[in-house]
């Protein structure tokens, strides 16, 4: 346990899946928030779907705009098929902004915009698992 970390929330036990392909954002958003939150770091969906199973569900998956890109808004309604309880935030920087509302419409909770900071980071994971110190999501703007 780090300084600054609330105990409540280190032993809630849930659970995070961050499963994006850049290697870089997984380390960061993980080291973010392992204090606080148990989380995993996958490359694709199936890694996520393969680990989720029996205790180890998901509560939030923090998904990858690219892996949106590559296959598509349908991959929102696969993953909650698979864990129906899960809440999803994309992962995205302000140049996937459409890629991103896609995914809002096709069912995710939210968006976590690059630049990525520890306080926004665990404030929307708190948003989103309804725990003390959330903060309103900032949603993307909806483009018709």
């Amino acid at each position: 346990m780090q300084i600054g970390v609330e105990t409540s929330k280190a032993v809630d036990q849930r659970r995070v899946f961050v499963v994006d392909e850049d290697e870089i954002t997984r380390a960061a958003l993980q080291f973010m928030l392992h204090d606080e939150i148990e989380t995993h770091e996958l490359a694709t969906p199936e890694e996520a779907y393969e680990k989720g199973t029996g205790w180890l569900v998901p509560h939030v998956i923090l998904l990858g705009v690219s892996l949106l890109k590559a296959r598509g808004d349908g991959l929102i309604a696969e993953m909650k098929a698979k864990f129906p309880d899960v809440r999803i935030l994309i992962v995205t920087d302000k140049s996937d902004e459409a890629v991103a509302v896609g995914g809002l419409k096709a069912g995710a909770h939210g968006a976590v915009v690059k630049p990525l900071t520890l306080e926004a980071v665990r404030k929307k994971v708190d948003t989103v698992l309804g725990r003390g110190g959330a903060a309103p999501l900032v949603q993307l703007t909806v483009m018709k």
